[in-house]
């Protein structure tokens, strides 16, 4: 009776690929894989920052220091940020272009700062927001940090960096901004890239900490037009990784495109999982709905263990 237990066990698992082990699988190639966790902590390249590997996005079609996060008003938004924390979310993306660092010191006053990443990028072009002048990096973090009601940021990073030229065009700023990392102002810093030639002047340049990046295998609103084209993208942040540099993925669902998609959120989730491109995701959910939603796709995704090494196997701390 055991032998024909064992027996059926074996075919069972053969003719799944694989069978639930806890939290592990066991696929065709008798590998162990975990099904993964949409609230794991990840640590962002080669700093110490760990965060959840999904985090809220809150510049949906920002601009002008306004959002949908900052039209829904300070109710709808600190229920929002809070259902995304107690759900695990410890990523939060910000920016001066969206205008929601007071919403987010609101929402987050009464959690520990340590138990939370926040991300935040300056605004260096023409237009965008209504003053015309652009002040140097240790000027608009001081007042980042009085908008945060915080005493460091975890990220800063410049945004829409288009040109592959920045090196040497932002070169004054990127060393006030290595100052304030030094002073503990800031814990890392990179940049927000919106081309790929900016992305590619990211992989040997050593004051880059992490990247964000816009990612998903439809090409909608990314830095190439074509489908065919997204493996460059994809190739680009598997090298900046390979450099000990992290890259936090956008526009994983297309900027909210694929919304009415059920099969393209799919594939557009498994593919940043799999594809290695990324450390974690920024996703501008609106509702706690769409956090669930993602979160429920994300699990049925199976991780293997070559993304088990970036995770710290720690779940973020839920209150």
């Amino acid at each position: 009776m055991e032998m024909k237990r064992r027996e059926f066990l074996a075919m069972s698992i053969a003719g799944m690929g694989g069978v639930l082990l806890g939290s592990e699988r066991l696929d065709a190639a008798g590998q162990k894989t975990t099904k993964h966790n949409p609230y794991e902590l990840v640590t962002l390249g080669k700093t110490k920052i760990k965060a959840s590997h999904v985090g809220l996005g809150t510049g949906m079609r920002g601009g002008g220091r306004q959002s949908n996060h900052t039209r829904m008003g300070k109710e709808k938004f600190n229920a929002l940020a809070m259902g995304c924390y107690e759900r695990g979310v410890r990523l939060f993306d910000a920016a001066d272009l969206y205008g929601t660092h007071p919403f987010l010191a609101g929402a987050l006053k009464n959690m520990r700062r340590e138990d939370y990443v926040i991300s935040s990028k300056i605004w260096f072009r023409r237009g965008g927001i209504p003053e015309p002048e652009r002040p140097t990096p240790d000027v608009v973090v001081e007042r980042f940090l009085k908008e945060l009601k915080t005493d460091y940021i975890d990220l800063i990073l410049f945004h829409c960096v288009t040109s592959d030229k920045w090196p040497e065009e932002l070169g004054d700023q990127m060393d006030i901004l290595a100052k304030l990392k030094k002073k503990g102002l800031v814990r890392a810093h990179g940049l927000s890239c919106h081309s790929l030639t900016a992305l590619e002047s990211c992989v040997n340049e050593p004051w880059v900490d992490s990247v964000h990046a816009r990612i998903n295998p439809y090409a909608v609103s990314m830095d190439v037009k074509t489908v065919e084209e997204v493996p460059k993208v994809a190739a680009v942040l598997k090298a900046i990784r390979r450099q000990g540099k992290a890259v936090i993925g956008m526009k994983i669902i297309g900027e909210g495109r694929f919304g009415s998609s059920p099969e393209k959120r799919d594939e557009s989730i498994k593919y940043a999982l799999e594809s290695g491109c990324v450390d974690v995701m920024v996703v501008g959910f609106e509702k706690v709905e769409e956090v669930d939603d993602f979160a429920k796709r994300a699990r049925k995704v199976s991780v293997g263990q070559g993304l088990g090494r970036l995770l710290t196997r720690r779940p973020a701390r839920v209150v």
